[in-house]
């Protein structure tokens, strides 16, 4: 197989499929992710959360962001600085300045922000919890920059499913997808459907704290060598 052009003409199908979904639809299944991720990830609302400004039928996180900055969060968009390189997250909230960038997007003009959590659009997802990106392997070389890895929740459309997207050695799985179906838990045997949301808070919160962990037993390993 040519991986290289199957996941080409794979991601011009599932954006086109997307795309073509009516906007009240759309609207209503936002709504809905939008529910679960706020009753799902409540400790979202204490966490640097990276998100995304949406686009061609991408599922919009821009109303979660704003209740989880309400209970505390900083959040921050990715910048592209140099091609080839990981994404730069810069915190933004309304009133930050912004300047258009890659697709027009907008870029803030604020410091860099580390996030422990990553909200990211998959054009599409696979049985195993993996993405397939845009092609730029942006979101690729961000995670393998990122030590330990933040919690990786991809908010994305059933539309947006496939069998496998043919993982790669540099292909990064989800810990979470999130779709208008429910949560689904990236496991050692492949996404599961949680429809318990208190059960989805609680595995979310350890992987988050393990994170946390993981931060601080470098820090401490630094100041050792300091010393």
């Amino acid at each position: 197989m040519d991986l290289k052009r199957w996941r080409k003409a794979q991601r011009a199908e599932l954006i086109e499929k997307r795309k073509a979904i009516a906007a009240h639809t759309l609207r209503r299944w936002d709504h809905r992710i939008t529910d679960l991720l706020l009753v799902g990830f409540p400790m979202l609302g204490r966490a640097n959360v990276g998100f995304y400004w949406p686009m061609e039928g991408e599922v919009d996180p821009r109303v979660a962001a704003h209740r989880f900055r309400a209970r505390g969060s900083r959040t921050a968009l990715p910048v592209v600085v140099t091609r080839g390189a990981p994404l730069e997250f810069r915190e933004w909230m309304p009133g930050i300045a912004t300047v258009p960038g890659v697709f027009g997007l907008p870029v803030p003009q604020s410091p860099a922000l580390v996030p422990d959590v990553l909200l990211i659009p998959p054009v599409g997802f696979d049985a195993e919890g993996f993405r397939l990106g845009y092609g730029g392997g942006y979101f690729d070389r961000t995670l393998a920059s990122l030590s330990p890895q933040p919690l990786k929740i991809a908010l994305a459309r059933e539309a947006s499913r496939v069998a496998t997207i043919h993982p790669q050695p540099h292909d990064v799985p989800m810990d979470f997808v999130i779709t208008e179906a429910g949560v689904h838990e990236v496991t050692e045997s492949g996404l599961r459907l949680e429809e318990d949301l208190g059960v989805v808070a609680e595995r979310a919160r350890l992987r988050l704290d393990a994170r946390r962990s993981n931060i601080h037993a470098c820090e401490g390993l630094i100041g050792e060598d300091a010393t």
